[in-house]
């Protein structure tokens, strides 16, 4: 690049593709073939490019003069290129002569002239050939016909004979779609679809290493280009050797089809090495994320779909298992789209506590078809839970993902760990809503799973930052749910004692004083307690402040109209909620402190002690008149 009327070499530390298109562009060259960083002999004073630069506009990427031994080396293809296809190795076929591009109209173009092609573009074998799928054009047409045989090294080096017709109709320019040519494997695990990863390149194998993070989401892309199933879990190690690797931009995963676009120029080397997981014979396709979508199941190379009717409840405990995922919350059919794969021709016969689907029994299916809407769709849940405390409810979150538990993390913890994150965390666990978070210091590194600040809501797995040997933290996310928090206990004493009858509940005598206590052991002060007291004839509502956790509800003397059914409520006002737990039924009995017999003899005792006395001062007053 000539800066300020100097001419130097360039250097760009992440290099792409991407860039070395715009270049090629540029210069008037076809598309992009190479790109590489070269080392010389000696430092020497080059332009430097921040990564930001995506080639679009050289005179305003930011640039800055460096001391070194590397600079960029772009190779373009000289007098063909691919324009507006989806990546560097598809689009329109434009030919170059006299310093103008034309197209090639597809009569005048066959499979032996697409093969040249993708050759010399350093593509792989042709994949799709046909007219109008990359948009029209108004460039001239190309005025000869190709007769390539195939193994020529460029297309201009082919035999080629005068047209003899005058115009390409609409439609019929040619658009080529070259294979990926750059190739991935898993190596050295227990099988093909599990191990390092490694990438062939520039027609050399190296591991793949990563800059930034790797989600699931690409992970996955590693397995279906494998044809593997689902991806199932990462590790991360380091070797005592280093070794030189492919660095791939993870983001560039997610969008695009050609593995060499994400290839960033570097030639370093790594000690770390990156081991994926996929599943080898299920997996599930378009969904919302790595644990939903219709299943698929692999046999002989070919993927079949599986009949609703034919799966039930346990086949879809072992596939969640299968694929690292948590239970299955969801089962059943055209969620995700119909699809025109084969019909798996078993039924599953799953118990439930198998490892892998294919190792279930199964029987030959009564199904002839499976009718529309009825292939099997399957929603594994994200597992959560909360760890420390005696409720499930409450405690130090933590995601289990990669077959590993850990408690989860955010860079912005501080921030996002609110009442609606937490809250979230809640509602997936089935305990209410939070009443208290809080991010603590534990004192103790532990390695983490850190997952996007903006996912809380939906915490799927799909928002997990993957590998990456520094995600280990201090801090932990606290949450006490709603529903952790204990129901208020009932009770009740009295000034001569408290008695228990079978299928009678508690009792007092009649006449005496008695209390009925409510209270509470969450660490939440304050609020009142409500009594409700109901019967066959009355029902009433007392309230008092909560003093300590409790109150104390007094009643002077126990008579008939306080048998009956006591039930506390707790109100409390906890983190800008107003929250009412309720305590178990408390069934009251007033008894009288004699028996029935007692009391008759008594009051005929009286009664003849009364008459007796009368009669006595009858006769008394009687004598003594005259």
């Amino acid at each position: 690049m000539k800066i300020m009327g100097e001419w130097r070499s360039v250097d760009v530390y992440s290099f792409k593709m991407k860039f070395a298109e715009s270049v090629c562009k540029l210069m008037d060259c076809g598309s992009p073939i190479t790109v590489r960083r070269r080392r010389q002999d000696s430092r020497e004073d080059v332009w430097g490019l921040y990564s930001s630069c995506d080639g679009s506009n050289l005179t305003e990427c930011r640039k800055y003069l460096m001391t070194e031994m590397d600079f960029t080396e772009i190779t373009c293809s000289e007098s063909i290129r691919l324009v507006n296809g989806d990546n560097q190795c598809s689009g329109r076929l434009e030919v170059k002569s006299n310093t103008s591009w034309s197209i090639v109209c597809e009569d005048d173009f066959d499979q032996q002239d697409a093969e040249v092609v993708c050759r010399e573009l350093d593509c792989g074998a042709p994949s799709g050939l046909q007219g109008a799928l990359y948009g029209e054009t108004e460039a001239p047409e190309w005025s000869r016909d190709f007769l390539c045989e195939g193994h020529e090294s460029a297309l201009l080096k082919c035999r080629s004979s005068q047209l003899t017709r005058w115009t390409c109709p609409p439609g019929k320019a040619v658009e080529i779609t070259c294979s990926d040519p750059d190739q991935v494997m898993l190596v050295g695990g227990a099988s093909r679809c599990s191990g390092e990863l490694h990438l062939k390149h520039h027609q050399e194998w190296r591991p793949v290493q990563l800059h930034h993070r790797w989600s699931p989401e690409s992970f996955q892309v590693v397995c279906h280009r494998l044809n593997c199933g689902s991806f199932v879990s990462e590790s991360y190690k380091r070797d005592r050797g280093k070794k030189p690797v492919w660095w791939i931009e993870t983001d560039c995963m997610k969008n695009m089809s050609l593995w060499r676009e994400c290839v960033e120029v570097d030639d370093s080397s790594s000690s770390a090495q990156i081991n994926i997981t996929c599943s080898e014979s299920i997996r599930l396709v378009n969904g919302d994320n790595r644990c939903s979508g219709r299943l698929e199941v692999k046999s002989n190379n070919s993927w079949s779909i599986v009949c609703e009717d034919d799966f039930d409840q346990q086949d879809a405990e072992v596939v969640c298992r299968e694929l690292g995922c948590g239970a299955p919350s969801v089962l059943q059919g055209a969620v995700y789209g119909e699809t025109e794969a084969p019909e798996w021709s078993r039924e599953f016969l799953c118990e439930g506590h198998e490892s892998a689907l294919l190792h279930c029994k199964s029987s030959s299916s009564s199904q002839k078809f499976c009718s529309s809407g009825k292939a099997v769709e399957l929603t594994c849940s994200v597992s959560l839970r909360l760890v420390g405390t005696t409720s499930r409810c409450a405690g130090v979150l933590e995601m289990f993902y990669s077959k590993e538990w850990r408690p989860v993390y955010d860079y912005k913890s501080e921030e996002n760990w609110n009442h609606e994150s937490a809250t979230a965390v809640c509602s997936r666990l089935d305990c209410g809503s939070s009443v208290f978070q809080e991010v603590t210091d534990n004192s103790t590194r532990r390695d983490v799973w850190r997952i996007e600040s903006s996912c809380w809501k939906s915490l799927s797995d799909h928002c997990v930052f993957g590998y990456d040997y520094n995600y280990y933290s201090e801090d932990r996310l606290e949450v006490s749910c709603s529903d952790s928090l204990e129901s208020p206990n009932i009770s009740v004493s009295s000034s001569s004692g408290v008695s228990k009858a079978r299928n009678q509940g508690l009792q007092v005598f009649f006449g005496t004083s008695f209390s009925i206590i409510c209270s509470s052991h969450h660490l939440y002060q304050g609020g009142i307690f409500q009594l409700i007291f109901n019967n066959s004839t009355t029902t009433l509502n007392n309230t008092l402040p909560a003093v300590n956790n409790s109150a104390l509800f007094s009643f002077l003397e126990a008579s008939h109209a306080h048998q009956g059914d006591y039930i506390c409520v707790h109100h409390v006002h906890i983190n800008s909620q107003n929250l009412t737990l309720q305590s178990q039924q408390l069934s009251l009995t007033v008894l009288v402190s004699v028996s029935l017999t007692e009391f008759i003899i008594r009051h005929v005792v009286v009664l003849l002690i009364m008459v007796v006395s009368t009669s006595a001062l009858y006769v008394y007053f009687k004598v003594l008149q005259p």
